[in-house]
């Protein structure tokens, strides 16, 4: 179906603008928005209160969970899973055959790509197939991921290394020489031991 302007279906409020394009078969959650020149599959499951951002497209075996924010021009292929709360910034491309030729039909091959809940995708960085991205991890515009990820760093570069750490809110951490660093912006206290990084509970958290 195409979307109809000012159209808001009863079932949540979804809304999708008259020029995307959104397949009978899709699941759009309650909130969800699809923008200007889009395509969402036959298939394809978004959860609630994504955005599907100008000329994006999603494939009919791609998930997204909910919250999760497609900038302009993003393609989410088959193969790939977007969990809860990831951002994807304009441009970025996933790709999920390793060895692609158009001769050759390689539909069985697709590899699973998987970004984690809470990751950042910079703006024109590219995923290759089969990689794993962590919680919150943060990879930079531009980047090339051809590796796995692991959760809260941050990689730059082609092909991507990590240079860095990053906090849930999205700031760079630095580590004192006992492995603590806390969040600038909210004030979490992390831990960095045998090469990662976890969040420390505040006290009187229930685990």
């Amino acid at each position: 179906m195409r979307g109809r302007a000012g159209s808001e279906p009863a079932s949540g409020g979804v809304r999708v603008h008259p020029t995307a394009v959104v397949d009978a078969g899709a699941v759009l959650g309650a909130g969800t928005a699809v923008w200007h020149f889009s395509h969402v599959m036959a298939g394809a499951r978004l959860g609630q209160n994504c955005m599907v951002g100008q000329g994006a497209f999603v494939a009919s075996t791609a998930v997204l969970g909910d919250g999760v924010r497609l900038q302009n021009h993003v393609s989410v292929f088959d193969g790939v899973v977007l969990e809860d709360d990831v951002f994807c910034g304009p441009s970025a491309v996933f790709t999920n055959v390793k060895n692609p030729r158009a001769a050759v039909p390689r539909k069985h091959e697709y590899l699973t790509t998987r970004v984690k809940r809470g990751a950042t995708i910079g703006a024109n960085a590219t995923i290759l197939p089969g990689v794993t991205v962590g919680e919150h991890a943060f990879v930079g515009a531009g980047a090339t991921v051809t590796r796995d990820v692991e959760p809260h760093a941050l990689v730059v570069g082609v092909p991507a290394r990590r240079v860095g750490w990053m906090s849930r809110h999205g700031e760079s951490l630095v580590f004192d020489a006992a492995g603590s660093a806390v969040c600038p912006a909210t004030g979490e206290r992390y831990r960095l031991a045998d090469g990662a990084v976890t969040l420390v509970p505040a006290p009187g958290a229930s685990g």
